[in-house]
């Protein structure tokens, strides 16, 4: 093959806390300890006065709430196993990690929203007594704890993915507390028990949705698909149209971590030659704008007999 190999890569732009500009790393992990022990606490507190008041609804957002630390912990784990260095063996580093921490909690989830699910219907139809009163505050608790939390997130969440998502996080928990307070009031006003596992149900059906959705994501990154924030036919247009460039082939795009993508591609520039400033202004364009941090581009001559051999694998493939 005539011509030569290129590599660029970046490290910035992909939500790590401390390298994004909020803060030194204790203030970072500051932050997640202190949101995991507050939604440990609310989980603690609805488990149990969700079980003396019998309310599953109370049950199923304690659900939620743990699904929020099993998050919190794989942002938390993510950012710090971004820090580790590659190694000769792990050259990539220990990203990957997030992407195996992602898989395992959607599966847990999906099997907690099932058994969850199992009683709410059970409930539904033999019926049981709910102490509207005490779900009412336990939840009240829980609606200012989150609210609480969602607050450490608040500075610095446009800046940084991980921020951001922690402040849904915590956001959505309020909202959904709120839900479970205005069936307990209902309770309360009407005598209709069933609200409570219907309410759980709503809840469960809620769940499943995200939940379903980091399933299929986690699944997808693992099988090494194209990351659903990138997109690939615009970044093959990217590549095709820098100067001198008449082919892209063998392109590869995948996630590293659940943060951070990377790329490789072979560009076709009949003539050219190297160009250390060409490989440098795609990479800077691919991280600022396509969500890919670590790019790696071969340029290849094209000249016959010395056309590269991977030029028809993958060729325009989704």
């Amino acid at each position: 093959m005539h011509g030569g190999h290129s590599h660029a890569h970046g490290h910035g732009g992909h939500g790590h806390g401390a390298h994004a500009g909020h803060g030194s790393p204790v203030s970072f992990d500051a932050k997640f300890a202190l949101a995991t022990f507050l939604n440990a606490a609310i989980v603690v507190l609805e488990v149990v006065y969700g079980y003396l008041a019998g309310s599953m609804a109370l049950v199923a957002d304690a659900a939620h709430n743990a699904s929020d630390i099993l998050a919190l912990l794989l942002a938390w784990g993510a950012y710090r196993l971004g820090t580790r260095r590659p190694t000769l063996k792990r050259t990539y580093g220990f990203g990957s990690a997030s992407v195996l921490a992602a898989l395992i909690n959607a599966t847990l989830l999906l099997v907690a929203l099932g058994g969850i699910g199992i009683e709410a219907i059970r409930r539904l139809w033999v019926g049981a007594p709910v102490e509207s009163g005490t779900v009412v505050w336990v939840a009240l608790a829980a609606i200012v704890i989150n609210t609480a939390t969602a607050l450490l997130f608040w500075r610095g969440r446009e800046r940084d993915l991980n921020i951001q998502g922690a402040f849904l996080h915590m956001a959505t928990d309020a909202a959904v507390s709120a839900g479970v307070v205005v069936a307990a009031l209902m309770i309360g006003w009407t005598g209709w028990s069933w609200l409570d596992p219907a309410t759980s149900l709503v809840i469960v059906a809620v769940i499943f949705v995200g939940t379903w959705k980091l399933l299929t994501e986690s699944v997808n990154l693992a099988l090494h698909a194209v990351p659903s924030n990138v997109d690939r036919s615009a970044v093959e247009r990217y590549l095709t149209g820098l100067p001198g460039v008449v082919e892209v082939h063998d392109l590869h795009i995948w996630a590293l971590s659940t943060t951070q993508n990377a790329l490789t591609a072979h560009l076709v520039r009949p003539g050219c030659g190297l160009d250390d400033s060409l490989i440098a202004s795609a990479a800077a364009e691919l991280k600022a704008h396509h969500n890919i941090a670590h790019t790696t581009l071969q340029i290849e001559c094209g000249e016959k007999p010395c056309d590269c051999v991977l030029a028809s694998r993958l060729h325009g493939a989704p």
